[in-house]
């Protein structure tokens, strides 16, 4: 599977070069000179994250011992890409999340942070979630555990606190908080299910869980445990009937 969606980001690029002639270099060197798509995901983040601190060509060649150290990243990276393929209508290629989309490139640049953290190299993690928080406007703790399969939409203003969890096909949108409540320590952050769909402005607080395929609308500030296949609205959030 892995082979045949890489297959399909380059043709997919081709393309994008014939309509585009002057992204030829940009896209050949991100995509189309690359030996594999974990080379070229950690090409586009390195062209994306690079600074005074860390080069291009540093984040590069770092990022990629750091997917190949944590075997199981690639495919958590081909799931959410999958999935934001399947549930995106906006998005209609492959090529489309890793070139372009934030939401995307921040999770994928948790993804070797938070290989980091595991591997008690929590300085380096917590430059990279700072790097992503200022690039793609996600801001994610290292340590938060986000199974692979999860779209990110837009990403401007969402926050991940250090104890979430988030299980797989769950889709997350712009200004959504999993956080702590600030009066507690230790597992203090919210906990989604699988198929859970958290839609803009969304407030969850402390260590609560929503349960499988529930929907949190717009807006709401949820603070109580939400059960499995209903949808909460409000502030407080409440069950829509």
């Amino acid at each position: 599977m892995n082979t045949d969606i890489w297959n399909d980001i380059k043709s997919e690029v081709k393309l994008r070069v014939n309509a585009e002639p002057s992204l030829k270099p940009y896209l050949e060197s991100l995509i189309l000179s690359q030996d594999n798509f974990i080379n070229s995901i950690a090409s586009i983040l390195a062209s994306k994250l690079n600074s005074n601190a860390l080069s291009s060509q540093d984040i590069k060649r770092f990022f990629i011992e750091v997917y190949n150290e944590c075997d199981w990243l690639e495919e958590a990276l081909i799931k959410d890409l999958l999935f934001f393929k399947e549930n995106d209508p906006a998005c209609k290629y492959y090529s489309t999340p890793i070139l372009f989309y934030k939401g995307y490139q921040g999770l994928a640049t948790h993804r070797a942070a938070n290989c980091l953290w595991k591997n008690e190299r929590h300085t380096m993690a917590l430059f990279f979630q700072n790097r992503a928080s200022e690039v793609f406007g996600v801001d994610i703790h290292p340590a938060a555990s986000i199974k692979g399969g999860v779209m990110i939409d837009h990403a401007t203003g969402v926050v991940i606190g250090e104890t979430s969890t988030i299980d797989e096909n769950v889709s997350i949108f712009q200004g959504v908080t999993l956080g702590g409540k600030g009066t507690e320590t230790g597992d203090r952050h919210p906990k989604i299910k699988s198929g859970v769909s958290i839609y803009a402005s969304s407030t969850i607080l402390g260590n609560i869980t929503i349960g499988k395929n529930s929907k949190v609308a717009a807006g709401s500030l949820v603070l109580k445990d939400v059960p499995p296949n209903i949808t909460v609205a409000g502030i407080p959030a409440k069950e829509i009937k």
